[in-house]
């Protein structure tokens, strides 16, 4: 993804872990975890509950009572078996229903977690850097873009969405189509990367009419992404180009489209925790987000700012938008 001078930072929120890879000092990736969320790599044990005759998948229940579809498992195995199982997947919520977390069955009954990774960065980035806080703005840039699932460029700007088949990436703009396809590219693999977008993806350029338009548009997006892992189509006459991506769980985009509520409800305690001063701290946030805010979350916003902290209402506020100050005690 980048040269041996990117490196990940990790910021350790209150519901959530934030990381940012930057590279010469330019944030060009991003990762969201919450707590209880799978990750993939996690090595866990679990028993056997559900498989069909002669099946190589089924459903595997975890310690916890969680379920997670198997697959890889061994001929002659039956339910009730135990084993550990390697998440290739955590669960994805879309609109309407939850899609299990994935995993494989491991014949080895010695595999165990990495413990490792969790004592570095953590383990949704096991060679991170643990860093205080970001520096200002960048978390702020990549959150309010994936909320928007918009990044402009001169002359345009990338549109993003997700259905339950794939992420659809969309280019406005007004320039002539082979311009705008290819002023498109770069914010193209901005999104990919700052999203943390896998799985398929369907890019719709606006339709060159040249076979030589469709390959140059073909070539800067190859280039573009020659430090992704991918495959890709070429360009259709259409100029719909499609993307095949490891996913190994929720993007940010899986996120807001799902969980807007409890992404901004996170979003207004990050910043109830960033500002200073002696007294109490008022966060003011749309009605539909203080049911949001735990107990726990106000708590540990306490600990870490060693101030009281007070929760208003204001309907006019868009849940994107909270306010956070230090008013006297």
């Amino acid at each position: 993804m980048a040269d041996s001078g990117a490196e990940w930072l990790v910021e350790d929120g209150i519901g959530e872990q934030r990381a940012l890879l930057f590279d010469k000092g330019e944030v060009i990736a991003a990762r969201l975890f919450w707590p209880g969320q799978l990750v993939a790599g996690e090595t866990l044990p679990a028993t056997l509950t559900s498989k069909a005759s002669g099946a190589r998948r089924g459903v595997a229940t975890l310690e916890n009572g969680r379920e997670v579809l198997v697959d890889h498992l061994p001929k002659g195995v039956t339910e009730g078996a135990r084993a550990n199982v390697r998440i290739t997947r955590a669960a994805i919520a879309e609109r309407g229903r939850l899609k299990r977390a994935q995993a494989r069955w491991l014949e080895s009954s010695d595999e165990s977690a990495d413990e490792a990774a969790q004592e570095t960065g953590g383990k949704f980035v096991p060679d991170a850097r643990r860093a205080r806080s970001f520096p200002a703005g960048e978390w702020e840039d990549v959150w309010y873009a994936a909320s928007s699932g918009a990044i402009a460029f001169v002359g345009g700007e990338v549109l993003c969405s997700v259905t339950p088949a794939m992420t659809v990436i969309d280019i406005d703009g007004d320039l002539p189509p082979r311009e705008l396809a290819l002023a498109a590219i770069p914010a193209i693999a901005q999104a990919l990367r700052w999203f943390e977008i896998g799985g398929n993806i369907g890019i719709d350029f606006p339709t060159p009419q040249a076979k030589a338009d469709r390959r140059a548009v073909d070539e800067a997006l190859e280039q573009a992404l020659a430090d992704w892992p991918h495959e890709r189509t070429a360009m259709n006459g259409f100029g719909f180009v499609q993307i095949i991506a490891r996913l190994e769980g929720p993007s940010l985009l899986h996120r807001f489209a799902t969980l807007r509520t409890g992404m901004c409800a996170r979003c207004a305690l990050r910043m109830a925790e960033r500002v200073e001063g002696a007294g109490t701290t008022l966060l003011t946030v749309h009605p539909a987000l203080k049911a949001k805010l735990k107990p726990e979350w106000l708590d540990a916003l306490r600990k870490r700012t060693g101030r009281d902290v007070r929760i208003e209402t204001d309907p006019g506020l868009a849940l994107e938008a909270p306010s956070a100050q230090v008013v006297p005690v």
